[in-house]
């Protein structure tokens, strides 16, 4: 009897199937109704902002309508993840201070320290988290507009020069030394060569 309840016990159960990891960490923003106006009246429609990132360098967001909640975040989803950039990040900050503007949002992040952490808030804080930034300051001088902010971040952080690409004072002296060492080397070369023998007679 306890070998046969056993076996139905063991037949009764579902094989356990592990969670799927998603490679992009999704976040629902904000969502706002929308009304149409029509001939017969008003027609209503869900919007909905996501910003989505990797947590390693790349993220997007998106902004799409839908005739209910889920169609429109699944839509801005989708949005979101067709439009990422990739951000270059150094020791988990970024490399120098960026500002950008879009509409009324004004927005400035600096870089940080190790251990300061994200002291941002809102979309801008939720941004810098999904694209791997762990430390970081931000300030937002204009618009208090969940949309623009996003996209003023967005523009932010898509204007990062890497470190390899700077261009500096040093770099830029080095060329026009270097030609001028040249110049003179050539000129001085010139001069020390012996003058060629005249070939008139000279005339008595």
């Amino acid at each position: 009897m306890a070998a046969a309840h056993q076996q139905t016990e063991r037949r009764g159960r579902r094989p356990e199937i592990a969670p799927e990891e998603k490679p992009f960490d999704e976040r629902v923003m904000h969502i706002d109704r929308v009304a149409r106006v029509v001939k017969g009246g008003r027609r209503f429609r869900f919007r909905a902002l996501v910003v989505v990132g990797d947590r390693k360098h790349r993220v997007g967001i998106g902004i799409a309508k839908g005739a209910d909640v889920t169609a429109a975040v699944t839509k801005a989803t989708d949005v979101a993840k067709k439009n990422m950039i990739t951000v270059p990040l150094y020791k988990g900050t970024l490399p120098h201070e960026v500002q950008a503007k879009v509409g009324g949002a004004n927005i400035l992040v600096k870089p940080a320290s190790a251990g300061t952490g994200l002291i941002a808030g809102g979309v801008v804080r939720t941004i810098l988290e999904v694209a791997g930034i762990s430390d970081a300051l931000s300030k937002s001088l204009g618009s208090t507009n969940k949309a623009n902010t996003a996209y003023a971040t967005l523009a932010a952080l898509d204007s990062v020069v890497p470190a390899k690409q700077w261009v500096t004072r040093k770099s830029e002296n080095k060329e026009p030394k270097a030609k001028n060492e040249k110049a003179a080397a050539t000129k001085k070369a010139v001069s020390s060569k012996p003058s060629a023998p005249s070939t008139e007679k000279e005339t008595k």
